[in-house]
């Protein structure tokens, strides 16, 4: 779980991204949740995007998203959500978070 300072300093980082990941009118497929897993385990901090046709709201998405990922949600903006899992290998860790 994070804090509210951690999930700020993720924000910030966040803001910086572009999307990678992108759910369209299938909504939430296998396909969009092994992408999401494969980036979160290499990258950790991802940003992905509803299109148009995508049926489901934002926040919704996310938190399915980040249920199925075992990722935590950090913002949604828009139509735009980040979600952030620390990498399992400590070698691969790239984002400090503050305590």
């Amino acid at each position: 779980m994070l804090t509210g300072k951690q999930r700020s300093y993720l924000r910030k980082l966040g803001q910086q991204l572009e999307p990678l990941v992108y759910i369209g009118k299938n909504d939430i497929t296998d396909t969009v949740i092994d992408q999401m897993d494969d980036l979160l385990s290499s990258r950790e901090l991802v940003k992905a995007k509803l299109q148009e046709s995508c049926s489901l709201d934002t926040k919704e998405a996310a938190n399915e998203m980040a249920r199925l990922t075992e990722a935590e949600f950090v913002q949604a903006i828009g139509r735009k959500f980040v979600l952030y899992r620390q990498a399992r290998d400590p070698e691969k860790r790239n984002i400090v978070i503050p305590k």
